[in-house]
Protein backbone atom coordinates (compact mmCIF):
# COMPACT_ATOMS: atom_id res chain seq x y z
CA UNK A 1 0.00 0.00 0.00
CA UNK A 2 1.30 3.51 -1.12
CA UNK A 3 0.63 6.45 0.55
CA UNK A 4 -0.85 9.26 -1.26
CA UNK A 5 1.79 12.12 -0.65
CA UNK A 6 1.33 15.24 -2.40
CA UNK A 7 4.00 15.87 -5.65
CA UNK A 8 6.51 18.90 -3.97
CA UNK A 9 5.70 21.86 -5.34
CA UNK A 10 8.22 23.39 -7.97
CA UNK A 11 8.46 27.52 -8.21
CA UNK A 12 7.49 28.90 -11.12
CA UNK A 13 10.44 29.00 -13.32
CA UNK A 14 11.42 33.49 -13.60
CA UNK A 15 13.87 34.42 -15.88
CA UNK A 16 16.09 37.53 -13.89
CA UNK A 17 16.19 41.06 -14.49
CA UNK A 18 19.38 43.47 -14.17
CA UNK A 19 18.44 46.94 -14.10
CA UNK A 20 20.91 49.39 -13.86
CA UNK A 21 20.76 53.22 -13.81
CA UNK A 22 23.62 54.58 -15.60
CA UNK A 23 26.70 55.87 -14.36
CA UNK A 24 27.69 59.10 -12.79
CA UNK A 25 27.26 62.53 -15.58
CA UNK A 26 28.15 65.80 -14.97
CA UNK A 27 24.70 67.71 -16.04
CA UNK A 28 25.80 71.44 -15.49
CA UNK A 29 28.99 73.00 -15.19
CA UNK A 30 30.54 74.85 -12.76
CA UNK A 31 28.36 78.18 -13.27
CA UNK A 32 25.19 75.46 -13.24
CA UNK A 33 24.74 75.75 -17.13
CA UNK A 34 22.97 73.10 -18.27
CA UNK A 35 24.84 70.09 -20.59
CA UNK A 36 22.58 68.90 -23.39
CA UNK A 37 21.07 65.35 -21.63
CA UNK A 38 21.01 64.05 -25.13
CA UNK A 39 24.83 63.92 -25.29
CA UNK A 40 26.32 64.04 -22.12
CA UNK A 41 28.67 61.69 -21.34
CA UNK A 42 30.05 59.85 -18.11
CA UNK A 43 32.06 61.67 -15.89
CA UNK A 44 35.63 60.11 -14.28
CA UNK A 45 33.30 58.84 -11.02
CA UNK A 46 30.64 57.17 -13.73
CA UNK A 47 33.17 55.15 -15.40
CA UNK A 48 34.32 53.85 -12.26
CA UNK A 49 30.98 52.96 -11.35
CA UNK A 50 30.09 51.44 -14.56
CA UNK A 51 33.28 49.34 -14.17
CA UNK A 52 32.57 48.43 -10.66
CA UNK A 53 29.56 47.18 -12.15
CA UNK A 54 30.75 45.19 -14.35
CA UNK A 55 33.31 43.34 -11.74
CA UNK A 56 30.29 42.71 -9.55
CA UNK A 57 28.91 40.19 -12.42
CA UNK A 58 31.91 39.29 -13.26
CA UNK A 59 32.96 37.70 -9.82
CA UNK A 60 29.11 35.92 -9.40
CA UNK A 61 30.11 34.73 -12.98
CA UNK A 62 26.42 36.16 -14.07
CA UNK A 63 26.37 35.97 -18.28
CA UNK A 64 23.69 37.96 -19.99
CA UNK A 65 21.38 36.71 -23.15
CA UNK A 66 20.26 40.28 -23.94
CA UNK A 67 21.81 43.41 -22.89
CA UNK A 68 19.25 46.68 -23.81
CA UNK A 69 19.84 50.73 -23.71
CA UNK A 70 17.87 53.69 -24.38
CA UNK A 71 20.49 54.27 -26.88
CA UNK A 72 21.62 58.04 -25.33
CA UNK A 73 25.15 57.95 -24.72
CA UNK A 74 25.82 58.01 -20.90
CA UNK A 75 23.42 54.35 -21.23
CA UNK A 76 25.81 53.23 -24.00
CA UNK A 77 28.70 54.03 -22.65
CA UNK A 78 27.56 52.10 -19.17
CA UNK A 79 26.77 49.21 -20.81
CA UNK A 80 29.73 49.05 -22.88
CA UNK A 81 31.75 49.40 -19.54
CA UNK A 82 29.96 46.65 -17.70
CA UNK A 83 30.55 44.31 -20.40
CA UNK A 84 34.17 44.68 -20.57
CA UNK A 85 34.87 44.60 -17.13
CA UNK A 86 33.24 41.23 -16.75
CA UNK A 87 34.41 39.83 -20.13
CA UNK A 88 31.80 39.74 -22.24
CA UNK A 89 31.04 40.39 -26.00
CA UNK A 90 27.34 40.74 -26.44
CA UNK A 91 25.13 43.01 -28.92
CA UNK A 92 23.31 45.92 -27.25
CA UNK A 93 20.41 46.60 -28.51
CA UNK A 94 18.60 50.34 -28.12
CA UNK A 95 14.96 50.67 -26.93
CA UNK A 96 14.18 54.58 -27.37
CA UNK A 97 11.10 54.09 -25.24
CA UNK A 98 13.28 53.75 -22.73
CA UNK A 99 14.92 57.02 -22.62
CA UNK A 100 14.45 59.51 -19.48
CA UNK A 101 12.02 61.28 -18.67
CA UNK A 102 11.74 64.60 -20.41
CA UNK A 103 12.28 67.60 -19.26
CA UNK A 104 10.96 71.29 -20.80
CA UNK A 105 13.05 74.49 -21.10
CA UNK A 106 14.57 75.15 -17.90
CA UNK A 107 14.26 78.90 -18.63
CA UNK A 108 10.73 79.28 -19.01
CA UNK A 109 10.18 77.86 -14.96
CA UNK A 110 9.52 80.59 -12.46
CA UNK A 111 11.86 81.16 -9.67
CA UNK A 112 9.04 79.86 -7.09
CA UNK A 113 7.86 76.73 -9.08
CA UNK A 114 11.86 75.55 -9.66
CA UNK A 115 12.45 73.23 -6.56
CA UNK A 116 9.27 71.78 -7.08
CA UNK A 117 9.94 71.00 -10.63
CA UNK A 118 12.99 69.30 -10.14
CA UNK A 119 12.15 67.25 -7.33
CA UNK A 120 8.33 66.80 -7.25
CA UNK A 121 7.94 63.67 -9.82
CA UNK A 122 10.33 61.88 -7.28
CA UNK A 123 8.66 62.63 -3.75
CA UNK A 124 6.19 59.86 -2.89
CA UNK A 125 3.39 58.35 -4.87
CA UNK A 126 3.09 60.78 -7.52
CA UNK A 127 0.07 62.06 -9.27
CA UNK A 128 0.75 60.65 -13.32
CA UNK A 129 -0.53 64.41 -14.58
CA UNK A 130 2.60 65.58 -12.28
CA UNK A 131 5.30 66.69 -14.78
CA UNK A 132 8.95 66.80 -14.79
CA UNK A 133 10.56 70.18 -15.28
CA UNK A 134 7.69 71.39 -17.04
CA UNK A 135 7.89 68.71 -19.45
CA UNK A 136 6.82 65.11 -19.73
CA UNK A 137 4.22 63.90 -17.10
CA UNK A 138 4.87 60.59 -14.71
CA UNK A 139 1.90 59.17 -16.50
CA UNK A 140 3.46 59.88 -19.88
CA UNK A 141 6.31 58.07 -19.17
CA UNK A 142 5.11 54.98 -17.61
CA UNK A 143 2.45 55.00 -21.00
CA UNK A 144 5.78 54.06 -22.54
CA UNK A 145 7.76 52.19 -20.41
CA UNK A 146 5.26 50.00 -19.45
CA UNK A 147 4.49 48.83 -23.22
CA UNK A 148 8.62 48.21 -24.06
CA UNK A 149 8.66 46.14 -20.25
CA UNK A 150 5.59 44.15 -21.69
CA UNK A 151 7.14 43.28 -25.04
CA UNK A 152 10.58 42.35 -23.32
CA UNK A 153 9.04 39.96 -21.25
CA UNK A 154 6.67 38.61 -24.13
CA UNK A 155 10.54 37.86 -25.80
CA UNK A 156 11.09 34.22 -24.73
CA UNK A 157 14.68 34.04 -26.10
CA UNK A 158 16.37 35.36 -22.81
CA UNK A 159 17.21 33.89 -19.87
CA UNK A 160 19.15 36.83 -17.99
CA UNK A 161 18.89 40.92 -19.18
CA UNK A 162 20.92 43.66 -18.41
CA UNK A 163 19.06 46.97 -18.70
CA UNK A 164 21.08 50.51 -18.05
CA UNK A 165 18.62 53.13 -18.51
CA UNK A 166 18.11 55.67 -15.82
CA UNK A 167 16.36 56.79 -12.98
CA UNK A 168 13.19 58.05 -13.91
CA UNK A 169 12.49 55.33 -16.28
CA UNK A 170 13.77 52.66 -13.43
CA UNK A 171 11.34 54.37 -11.18
CA UNK A 172 8.73 53.30 -13.48
CA UNK A 173 9.96 50.50 -13.96
CA UNK A 174 10.29 49.46 -9.96
CA UNK A 175 7.04 50.70 -9.16
CA UNK A 176 5.10 48.56 -11.73
CA UNK A 177 7.15 45.13 -10.54
CA UNK A 178 6.38 46.16 -6.84
CA UNK A 179 2.66 46.96 -6.86
CA UNK A 180 1.34 45.50 -10.66
CA UNK A 181 -0.35 48.60 -11.28
CA UNK A 182 -0.18 51.90 -13.21
CA UNK A 183 1.86 53.95 -10.37
CA UNK A 184 4.74 56.36 -10.22
CA UNK A 185 6.46 55.56 -6.91
CA UNK A 186 8.90 58.91 -7.25
CA UNK A 187 10.84 58.37 -3.56
CA UNK A 188 13.13 54.80 -4.67
CA UNK A 189 16.29 55.92 -4.87
CA UNK A 190 18.27 55.25 -7.85
CA UNK A 191 22.24 55.83 -7.46
CA UNK A 192 24.26 56.87 -10.35
CA UNK A 193 25.33 53.24 -11.24
CA UNK A 194 23.33 51.07 -8.89
CA UNK A 195 22.00 47.77 -9.33
CA UNK A 196 18.64 46.21 -8.99
CA UNK A 197 17.58 42.82 -9.55
CA UNK A 198 13.87 41.75 -10.91
CA UNK A 199 12.87 38.09 -11.16
CA UNK A 200 9.74 37.97 -13.70
CA UNK A 201 7.12 34.90 -14.32
CA UNK A 202 5.13 34.00 -17.00
CA UNK A 203 1.68 35.69 -15.51
CA UNK A 204 1.24 39.17 -15.57
CA UNK A 205 2.06 40.30 -11.90
CA UNK A 206 4.60 37.66 -11.07
CA UNK A 207 7.23 39.68 -9.91
CA UNK A 208 9.99 39.50 -7.29
CA UNK A 209 12.26 41.91 -6.60
CA UNK A 210 15.54 40.82 -4.93
CA UNK A 211 17.21 43.98 -4.19
CA UNK A 212 17.12 47.88 -5.10
CA UNK A 213 19.97 50.15 -5.79
CA UNK A 214 22.49 47.70 -4.79
CA UNK A 215 25.80 50.55 -6.10
CA UNK A 216 29.32 48.53 -6.14
CA UNK A 217 31.66 51.07 -5.01
CA UNK A 218 29.75 51.89 -1.80
CA UNK A 219 27.61 49.68 -1.29
CA UNK A 220 26.41 51.31 2.27
CA UNK A 221 25.81 54.76 0.71
CA UNK A 222 26.88 56.07 3.78
CA UNK A 223 27.48 59.91 2.63
CA UNK A 224 24.04 60.11 0.47
CA UNK A 225 21.45 61.78 2.20
CA UNK A 226 20.32 64.15 -0.60
CA UNK A 227 18.44 62.86 -4.09
CA UNK A 228 20.00 62.80 -7.52
CA UNK A 229 17.11 65.40 -8.68
CA UNK A 230 18.20 67.55 -4.90
CA UNK A 231 21.79 67.81 -6.14
CA UNK A 232 20.82 68.43 -9.34
CA UNK A 233 18.61 71.23 -8.11
CA UNK A 234 21.26 72.95 -5.82
CA UNK A 235 23.62 72.92 -8.47
CA UNK A 236 21.91 74.57 -10.99
CA UNK A 237 20.55 77.44 -8.48
CA UNK A 238 23.85 78.85 -8.49
CA UNK A 239 22.92 79.75 -12.48
CA UNK A 240 19.97 81.55 -11.16
CA UNK A 241 21.20 83.49 -8.71
CA UNK A 242 23.63 85.18 -10.70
Amino acid sequence: MTSAHPAPHSPAPRRRVFLMRHGSVTYFDANGKPVLPESVPLNELGRTQASAAGSAFASDNVRFDKVIVSGLPRTVETARRVLAASGQDIAIETWPQLEEIRGGRLSRIADADLKDAFTGVFEGVVDPHKRFLGGESAGELMDRVHPAIARLRADSSWDTALLVLHGGVNVAILSLALTGQRLFLGNLAQTAGCINALDVGSAEHDWVVRFVNYTPPQPLQVAARATTMEELFRQYQTSRQR
